[in-house]
C-alpha cells in the first residue's frame, strides 16, 4: 500500500502542483484548502505525512498543527510558509514539525525531505 500524504494550502494551484507531484511518485494524496478540512482528513485517513502551509486564513498553521498533534502525537508535519518567519518556523518546529520550506521552494528537494522521511 503506498504511503499517504495530505496536502494543506489555501492556495489551489500548490495543491494541483503538489498533488501532482507527489502522485507521479506513488503517493496518496489528499487536499485541504483550511484547518478544519485537514483536521478531517488526517482524522479518516491517518496520513504518513502532512505538507502544512502557515499561513491560511481562519486557522493559522500553528493552530492547525497543534489540533494535528493532538490527533497523532507522532504524526509527521513538514510546514510551508511564503515568508522566512524564524519565530514562526521555530514554534512550529517547537510544536513537532519535522522541517520547514520557504515558497518558493525547489520541489525536488521537497520530494527528496518527504522520501527521506517516509523512508522511500
Amino acid at each position: 500500500m503506498s504511503k499517504k500524504i495530505v496536502i494543506v494550502d489555501d492556495q489551489f494551484a500548490i495543491r494541483i502542483l503538489l498533488r501532482e507531484v507527489f502522485q507521479r511518485e506513488g503517493y496518496r494524496t489528499f487536499e485541504a484548502a483550511n484547518g478544519p478540512n485537514a483536521i478531517e482528513l488526517v482524522k479518516t485517513e491517518n496520513p504518513d505525512l502532512v505538507l502544512l502551509d502557515m499561513k491560511i486564513p481562519g486557522m493559522d498553521g500553528l493552530e492547525i498543527l497543534e489540533n494535528l498533534k493532538k490527533i497523532s502525537p507522532d504524526i509527521k508535519v513538514i510546514i510551508m510558509t511564503a515568508y522566512e518567519e524564524l519565530d514562526i518556523i521555530e514554534e512550529a518546529l517547537e510544536l513537532g514539525a519535522l522541517t520547514s520550506f520557504t515558497k518558493p521552494f525547489d520541489i525536488d528537494q521537497l520530494v527528496r525531505e518527504v522520501k527521506n522521511r517516509l523512508g522511500a
